[in-house]
Order: C-alpha cells, then structure tokens, then sequence
C-alpha cells in the first residue's frame, strides 16, 4: 500500500489543475471548482486505485485533461464529480442541489457510461448499453468529452490490471472509444488512444516498431529539420508569416500502413509530416503553390479539405510531394484556428470566448453532429440488436476512406469511398432512395453500381410509380445507412408476405428433413425461440427468416431440440423404444470427455470426425450400435439427413463445465480460407495462427481458377469462442474473402 504523506500530491495536482483552467478562462471564480474538490476528496476518502494511488487522483487528472481542451467550468467540475454518484453514496439530486442541474445531468449521464460492459460474446447486451450510451450523447456531447478524458487516463494507468483486463479493455477503446474521438475530430486523444490500445493489444508488434523506428529517428530527424529550413527561406520571401514544423506519425498510424500496404518499415518513407501553419485560407493556397514549386507533386495524394472539410469539422491541404533526395513525404497546410480544430474538435466549441452565447455553441454542434442523429435514428428504427450493432461498428470505422461529390444545388455530400448513385440517393433521404428508378453524373446516365468519384456532380431521378429497392442493391451499395434504409423498407413492405415466405420455408425445410412440423410448432417451443431471437410473436420469427434475417434450418433444428426433451430413448437389443418424459427426469451421465448424455447411462461417448465438435458447438447424440453415443454438431449434414426412423436414435447432450473443459482439452477442426491470390498471403495467414498460439496439424495450399487460392487448415483448438476469435483475425487479412469450417 502507497504510504501517504498527508494530502499533498492530490493538493499540488488540483493548483495545476487551476493553472489550466486560468491560462484560457478569464473568472476569477473558482469557488464551485473548489466546492467540487472538497466533495470528491472526501467522497473518495478511503478509496485507493490498483496502483496505490488515492482515487482522488484520477478525477483530478480526468479534469486536467478537460481543461487541455478549453473546456467550460461546468465540464471541469463533472470531471472532477465523475465517479462520485457511480462510488459512492452521494446522489444525482444531492449534486443538483449543491451544484447545478447541468452539472448534474453531466455527471448522471458519465455514470450511465461507466455502466456499459464490452463483451463480444454477449452481443446483445452490448448494443442495447451502446444504444444507451448515444442517447446520453444526444443530450449533451460533453458527456462523451468527459468520458473519452476518462478513458484516456484509465489507459495511460492500464498496467496496473491484469492482462486479460488490459487486452480487453483496449479492445474496446480501439473499436469504440478512438473512433469516436476520430468522429468529433479530438486527434488529441484519438491518437493516443490508438498507440496505447496497440501497445496492449499486440505489445510483440508494437515495441518491435518503437524499436526500429528509434533506430531511424535521427536519420529522418535530419531530413524533415532540412525541409522545414528550406520551406521556411521561401515562405518568408513571399512575406508569408507562418510556422513550419516537422512531425512524426504516430506508431498505430505506421503500423496499420505497413499491414494494409504490405510493407516493412524500411519501405514507408513517410514517417514524418510537415505543417505549416499560417493566419488565413489565402495565406494556405500561397503556401501551396510555393511547395509545388519547390517540390514535384505526386498525381493524385492532393487533398482540398479547406474547401471540402472532412464530417469530424477537420481542415487543411494536403499534398504528397518528392523531397531533395528523391523521398515523398507528406505537406499538410492549415490556419491556426483550422489547426485548433484539427486537434479539439467538437471541444473548441467550448472555449471561453467574449459574447459567445450557449444558443451560438448548441447551433455549431448541431451543425457538426448530422452523424450521431442517424445513429439515433438507427436506434428507432431497428428492433435487431445485432443487426444495430454491426451498422455502428461499420459506421464508426475509422479508417474508411471518404468521396466527396455535389448535389444539383451545389451541396457537397460525403460518403464512404465505393459509394454507388444509391448510396448518395439514400444519404439525401430514405424516399429518395425508395423512389430511385436512375441517377445522372455530371449530365449522363450511369448505373447503379457507379463508383462515385471525388468531385462528381450526382442527380437522382426519382419517379411515384417506382416499386421500390431491389434486392439486388443490398449487393453493391457501401454505407451503412442506405443499408439500414432498404432493409427497412424490405421489413414494412412485405413483413405479410415475408411472414408468408418464412412459414413455406420452415415447411419445406422440416418436410425435408423429416421432421414433424405440427409437432415442434407448439407454443411451449416456439416461445424458446423467441426469447433466444428477441421477437414478440411467432410471425416475427417467420417474417425474419422470410427476408433472410435467419435461416430456416437455424429456426427448426433450435425447435426440434425443444421438442426433443420430451423423448427418452433406451436401447434394447439394437431395437428403439420411444417414450414420454419430462426433463426433470432425465438421468445425466458426465463422461471423461466433459459431455453430459440425457436419458441413458454408462455409454461411451465419442466424438464424431463426419463434424468435428467442440465446445461451444450445440451438440447432439446418436445412439450407435454397440459403440455408444457418438457426438454430432446440430448443423452436421449426417444428422439432418437423417431418415425418420433413424431420427429415434438421437438423444440429448451437452457440454459440462465448458469454462473448464475449454482451458485444459484441444479439439481438432478444419477450415477453409478462400481469398484472392496474392504475394504474402501464406506469411499473413501463419503470422495469425502463430500470434494466436494455435497447433497446427496441417495446411495445404491451392490454386483454383478466377486468381483464387484454397488453403485447408487442420488444427486444434480448445472451443467455439477461440475459433470465432481467430476466424475474426484471419478475416481482417487482406484478399481473405470467406472462410468456412469444414467436415473431415
């Protein structure tokens, strides 16, 4: 345990934490920042943090970091409150009260936020806590200023939790934290959010490229101080007052360039950036065209987001150019307010400013955030949590490209980079799109699969008689709005004659498989269902496999298991006797393998090599004769092709103490990777087996038309949750396209 020396660490970091504050806002009052201190000093008493520290600590630092922002008093003093109604016995009314109602619905809404669990295996309850954490948004975006301060320092102190709460901690800041910082334009926090989840999520990778990168660092010291001496000589012969500065990139930045591109640390060149900063627009081109004349300019890597400013409010030119010694490197050209923005975002709306009112601030955010009210809409509109879950993943993707084109009007749209006519026609609105039967670029008719290209000028035709999406568009539109839309519209459309649809496929899938549909559609099965799915009645369930949301199969096989329990199965002389029993009757035998088998005792059990089963898996057995029970996956082909009267030898089974049995057994299984070919593709697919530590049996490797590649890998694995984990990573790899597990 730390030994404290009165209060003077905390003491001494709430003066510097005032110093902040007074470098940018002009009150001499201070007394509610103070009255807060005292309230959280003696809220947090007795409470220490895992390194020893006083708590008290981190939400002084979590105010500091607010205040390096510019942010206003009634941030500061909800930073400082942050953890006190979440740890203590202090209320939201008590803080009303003492302090504000907008302190006060600040710090309510950080301690909701605090509330939300990151499990990837529960994806359920993780949407619906992220559907609560952008309501709270909506309310008041300093509430996620405040939270992403708050996540910085638990970052900048993760070494002090065990590593398991380290990776999956920085799991969670790299998929949502840092893109929402990226969103409301804070590159400040974005950036090292980046780095310090990289450092914890593969520190292998990370401390190797710090390693090589500081091995380079005087070299490219030399180079980028020689530019910005030369830049600077010919600005100031123009009379163009400007500060140039060289900068590195950051590691997370570096290294998703050397992944995406292939590279080794030797072939990036552009580890630094140049910036010059200047006091208006005009004095941005003046620069560039004195860069341009400098240096050779390479086609294409020139970017006007002056003119068009990226969605997160970031301005500035861009250009890639040729330096001295036949090196690219990277110019970026901005104003100082352009440059204060670039690195607070949304934050720069709350600095003290003479005259500025909160109506002025409320209308610069409303302008800014068009974002965060489509993901509220999201948010009414789907009832599928999985599905609102992938649309905000996908929509809060960091490194998706952007194209910028024009409206009729002259209005600049900006969507993902692969964007069709559709994609633009559903970012105007959603009966636009519905009603979209062509779309004109730059005065001619194209398809509906046109890339849209930067600077394109797009009219959508539209006409009433129109009947509405095509499936087919599903196939070739990018964003995840018009997504979300045509899905939609498919749902209100034709939920009747999805329901339709969903009742034939059902039908016919059981007559197939020679199950008994009146007997598995009972209503003490079919509610199972629902509450698994999340659906109110059984015609949501037929609507949804109507409209693809869930394979026939999927929904029967889950029903059939249902009905299931309510048949034993004893094996006499090779004959099959059926009867009628409830579960509570059944008699559970654990074998070595960790399968519980219901209705029978003292059998083998073994494990099917036809499917391969592992824990995880929903899992069935099958009354062989004279080799016991031999375990089957649910989906095996073997066992839905089985014949009706083989269908009563099936029995009841289940893993038992799967935690356990997943950490201490291995099972083999086979996958296969099919991608597009490419050099290096092998390396990547062995560095991700490797990184993952996973036993490999076998991997062979083919080549099959269409420039595609096949490789079948055997290996073993110890459950379902490590293979969904490796599938993830081996997904991410570039040219991967599909991978299937497959049966022996």
């Amino acid at each position: 345990m730390l030994i404290r020396s009165g209060d003077e660490m905390p003491d001494k970091i709430y003066m510097d934490l005032l110093k902040a504050i007074k470098k940018y806002h002009p009150s001499e009052d201070f007394s509610m920042i103070k009255k807060a201190y005292a309230l959280a000093k003696l809220a947090h008493e007795r409470q220490l943090r895992k390194s020893g520290e006083p708590y008290i600590i981190h939400p002084l630092a979590v105010a500091h970091l607010l205040a390096e922002l510019e942010l206003d008093k009634e941030s500061i003093i909800a930073g400082i409150l942050h953890d006190v109604v979440e740890d203590t016995e202090y209320t939201i009314e008590y803080i009303t009260n003492e302090f504000s109602k907008e302190v006060a619905l600040l710090v309510d809404g950080v301690t909701k936020l605090e509330k939300i669990p990151y499990s990837t295996d529960k994806e359920e309850i993780q949407a619906e806590n992220y559907r609560k954490m952008f309501l709270a948004m909506s309310k008041d975006i300093r509430v996620i200023l405040i939270k992403l301060a708050d996540r910085l320092h638990n970052m900048r102190t993760l070494r002090y939790k065990s590593e398991e709460k380290q990776k999956k901690i920085a799991k969670e800041t790299l998929d949502i934290y840092a893109p929402l910082a990226h969103r409301l334009g804070i590159s400040k926090f974005k950036i090292e959010l980046e780095d310090l989840s990289f450092r914890y999520i593969n520190p292998d990778a990370y401390y190797d490229l710090v390693d090589k990168i500081a091995r380079k660092r005087d070299d490219r010291i030399n180079f980028v101080d020689k530019i910005v001496k030369d830049i600077k000589i010919e600005i100031d012969k123009i009379e163009i007052s400007a500060e140039v500065e060289g900068r590195p990139k950051h590691f997370f930045s570096i290294y998703k360039k050397m992944i995406g591109q292939n590279k080794t640390i030797d072939q990036i060149y552009d580890l630094f950036a140049v910036r010059a900063i200047v006091e208006s627009v005009k004095d941005c081109y003046g620069v560039l065209g004195v860069i341009h004349e400098m240096y050779k300019p390479i086609p294409g890597r020139f970017k006007d987001y002056i003119a068009m400013p990226k969605p997160n409010m970031y301005q500035s030119l861009h250009t890639t150019v040729i330096g001295p010694e036949g090196e690219p490197f990277e110019m970026q050209i901005r104003t100082y307010e352009m440059h204060r923005t670039a690195e607070y975002g949304i934050a720069a709306h709350w600095k003290y400013k003479e005259g500025k009112t909160t109506e002025s601030i409320e209308q610069s955010e409303e302008q800014k955030l068009n974002w965060l009210r489509q993901i509220l809409e999201w948010q009414r509109d789907m009832s599928d949590n999985k599905e609102f879950l992938d649309v905000l993943k996908s929509d809060l993707d960091v490194f998706a490209d952007q194209v910028y084109a024009f409206t009729p009007s002259g209005d600049v749209i900006d969507l993902p980079a692969g964007s069709t006519p559709i994609d633009f026609a559903y970012h105007i609105h959603s009966a636009v799109g519905n009603k979209m039967v062509g779309a004109r670029v730059n005065g001619k008719i194209v398809t509906f699969d046109y890339k849209i290209k930067n600077g394109d000028r797009i009219e959508v035709i539209t006409s009433q008689n129109s009947h509405g999406p095509s499936r087919d568009w599903l196939n070739i539109i990018k964003s995840s709005q018009a997504k979300s839309k045509i899905n939609q519209w498919f749902r209100k459309e034709f939920k009747e004659d999805n329901i339709v649809r969903g009742k034939e496929l059902i039908e016919k899938y059981t007559k197939a498989k020679g199950i008994p549909l009146s007997e598995i559609i009972k209503p003490e099965f079919t509610q199972v269902v629902k509450r698994k799915y999340g659906f109110k009645d059984w015609d949501a369930v037929c609507a949804a496999i109507g409209h693809g949301g869930l394979k026939e199969g999927q929904i029967v096989n889950r029903l059939y298991e249902e009905y299931k329990k309510k048949i034993k199965i004893i094996n006499k002389n090779n004959d099959v006797v059926e009867e009628v029993f409830t579960v509570n009757n059944t008699i559970a035998k654990q074998s070595k393998s960790g399968i519980v088998v219901k209705g029978v005792e003292d059998l083998a059990v073994r494990f099917s090599k036809c499917c391969n089963p592992v824990p995880g898996d929903e899992i069935i057995g099958f009354i062989t004769r004279g080799r016991g029970v031999s375990i089957h996956r649910t989906d095996c082909s073997n066992i839905i092709n089985l014949s009706e009267l083989e269908r009563h030898r099936l029995i009841e089974a289940e893993w038992q103490n799967l935690d356990e049995k997943e950490s201490s057994r291995l099972y083999q299984v086979e996958i296969q990777i099919i991608s597009s070919n490419r050099v290096g593709l092998l390396v990547d697919i062995s560095k991700v087996l490797t990184e993952e530590r996973i036993p490999v049996k076998s991997l062979n490797a083919r080549s099959i038309k269409g420039d595609k590649s096949i490789f079948n890998v055997t290996m073993d694995i110890n459950g379902v949750n490590q293979l969904t984990k490796l599938t993830k990573k081996l997904n991410g790899i570039e040219g991967v396209e599909e991978i299937i597990r497959t049966n022996s």
